[in-house]
């Protein structure tokens, strides 16, 4: 039997702007043509010789086109789709949602000559209830089927009102797949599950002040998409929308998504106002994915560093500070914020900084339970550099504690093995090499004179490079240090009568803490400049702590032992992580060089980068 389009396809599609589950509709094989690329999807013409109508495929399918299975002139059984109206105008549009190859390119366009109505059509009669069979000379007889007392439609109206809000929806309605919604769409519904909520947040712009709040949303085929709530919406839905429940959405709009704020991949965005409707699918049997993660390895955090790519994390939770409160510059807001150290199989640290409601309710119970070790999934983490390396939550981000999946049990079943006994490193102490081209000690690798000889590095934005050099001088008259808060390591002042005021906490202590705040002369074979180290940082170039320097700056005898343990400290070389910015200083742009992270020669390391770098010269010349 030749391949062929389905004669009737079109109609069919016309008739039936959608397919229901309970739709009995004739298989509906089309022909493609004209398939070009239109944005970043695939549109065509759908005919089936004698009709055609302007057709979508979504984006999840332009794989299948780019590898060929999907080809112009070949042939394609629709087997879901949604048939949209083009505002103002009178065509529709044809989105096609889930379809199978048929046949790939055909030599022409297929084109149905016109038959008669006798011969083309097969007119088939229904059979009626009391219907009336014979076989050969026998009469058989249907038996006469029992009477209802109720009509469908009255039986159809009585369920309808027994069931739950969501369950009329599901039922009135056809679910759609978040793939196939687009700005141009009419009515429809989603069946999603609330995968991330975010904050509530406030706003101010020249039309007044308002609030807003985002969630994100996952249908069964893990198809994610953002929605945005205002004001009135906003207020209505936040406490409605729970982490983890099922709801049916419909009655809001989409536009394209823009891609400097986006958070999930979806060309669009979702926009929910106070008439959008919102009904948890209660006591339904759900299978919407739960949260998603993308685990990265601690030890591969490094080509995230100040990127807007956001991170997902699993690791064993080392130690919880308590609460502070970080003031925010624009409108001097405190805002709560708590560290949590966490480690995995790589063995190593990072620091990961909970804001908001995060710190004072999940970083609670976090505190609590600190000594249990337990394990943390977070998703939606930012990358930043301080101290080499360090995490952020944001608004949107999720903090799971002893997760029931597969990495967690993996992860707990290491830790009690092996991990508890082994030694764990920080990530910002240097990170490991690797061919993703981690920000490493070993990458971004310069002298000091590529830096000092190029005044406009960091001109627009901080550079970041690596160096290997030796502390050559640490000036011992220099105001090393600053009298800290134990809390939150903001300076602090002497308080009236006794003990010490803390601005960012506005408390008084009856004592503090000093922290480093050091310049230090680095050399190499190329040259020397003058860096910036703080507390972390200068702790292991000197050696101690600095309330142990200032111990045996006090110190009084014949052998002065402060400027002997500075002494001690230079010429011993280092592995730096530096970040270049430009200052302005009396009017003059002066470059200011400040140490990220420090950490000891690895010679093992060192040699087979040196190595590397030999082989490298020798293939260029």
């Amino acid at each position: 039997m030749a391949k062929s389009v389905s004669q009737d396809a079109i109609s069919t599609i016309l008739a039936n702007p959608s397919l229901d589950s309970s739709s009995d509709l004739p298989e509906i094989i089309v022909q493609v043509l004209d398939l070009k690329l239109t944005g970043n999807r695939y549109t065509f013409n759908a005919s089936n010789g004698k009709m055609k109508v302007r057709a979508i495929f979504p984006s999840n399918m332009s794989s299948e086109i780019i590898s060929g299975n999907i080809q112009n002139k070949g042939l394609v059984r629709i087997l879901d789709y949604t048939l949209n109206d083009i505002p103002n105008k009178s065509e529709k549009y044809l989105i096609v949602t889930k379809c199978e190859v048929v046949s790939p390119a055909l030599e022409t366009e297929i084109k149905a000559e016109i038959k008669s109505e006798e011969s083309d059509m097969v007119l088939k009669k229904p059979k009626l209830e009391n219907e009336v069979k014979t076989e050969g000379s026998g009469i058989i007889l249907k038996p006469k089927q029992e009477m209802v007392s109720k009509s469908a439609a009255q039986i159809v109206y009585e369920q309808r009102e027994n069931m739950a809000p969501s369950a009329r929806m599901a039922m009135t309605r056809r679910v759609h797949p978040l793939v196939s919604l687009n700005p141009y769409q009419g009515i429809w519904t989603i069946k999603v599950r609330l995968t991330s909520k975010g904050n509530m947040r406030t706003y101010k712009n020249a039309r007044g002040e308002g609030c807003v709040f985002n969630v994100e949303l996952t249908d069964e085929d893990g198809t994610q998409i953002q929605a945005t709530m205002f004001n009135e919406a906003a207020r209505k839905f936040y406490e409605k929308f729970q982490l983890g429940k099922v709801y049916y959405i419909s009655k809001g709009t989409l536009k394209v998504a823009n891609k400097q704020f986006k958070t999930v991949q979806n060309d669009y965005e979702m926009t929910l106002n106070e008439n959008s409707m919102v009904e948890e699918a209660a006591n339904e049997e759900t299978f919407i994915p739960e949260t998603k993660f993308n685990f990265v390895p601690i030890d591969q955090l490094g080509p995230y560093v100040n990127g807007r790519e956001l991170v997902d994390i699993i690791g064993v939770v080392q130690g919880v500070t308590s609460v502070s409160n970080i003031k925010r510059k624009i409108d001097n807001e405190n805002i709560p914020k708590r560290d949590v150290t966490v480690a995995d199989e790589t063995k190593r640290t990072v620091v990961v900084s909970l804001w908001n409601e995060l710190a004072n309710n999940v970083g609670e119970e976090l505190f609590d339970i600190a000594d249990k070790s337990p394990i943390v999934a977070i998703k939606s983490l930012k990358v930043g550099d301080f101290q080499g390396v360090s995490l952020s939550t944001l608004g949107k981000s999720t903090v799971l504690i002893n997760p029931d999946i597969p990495e967690a049990k993996k992860l707990r079943s290491w830790y009690d093995s092996e991990g508890k006994g082994s030694s764990m490193a920080s990530i910002g102490s240097g990170l490991s090499p690797s061919k993703a081209g981690a920000r490493s000690m070993y990458t971004d690798r310069v002298s000091l004179s590529h830096i000092t000889s190029n005044q406009s590095l960091g001109d627009e934005k901080p550079a970041f490079f690596s160096i290997k050099a030796f502390v050559s001088l640490i000036r011992p008259e220099q105001a090393m240090w600053y009298r800290a808060c134990k809390t939150c390591n903001k300076k602090v002042t002497e308080a009236v009568g006794s003990g010490y005021w803390c601005e960012g906490c506005q408390k008084n202590d009856e004592e503090c803490s000093l922290r480093y705040i050091m310049v230090s002369k680095i050399s190499d074979a190329s040259g020397e400049a003058w860096v910036s180290a703080f507390n972390e940082e200068a702790e292991k170039i000197v050696g101690c702590s600095a309330d142990e320097l200032d111990k045996l700056k006090s110190e009084e005898g014949e052998i002065n032992a402060y400027p002997q343990k500075l002494k001690e400290a230079t010429w011993v070389p280092h592995l730096f992580r530096v970040s270049v910015t430009q200052n302005e200083y009396n009017n003059e742009k002066r470059q200011r060089i400040t140490v990220r992270a420090v950490a000891p020669i690895d010679f093992a390391q060192e040699s087979r980068f040196l190595l590397e770098e030999i082989k490298t010269m020798r293939n260029s010349q």
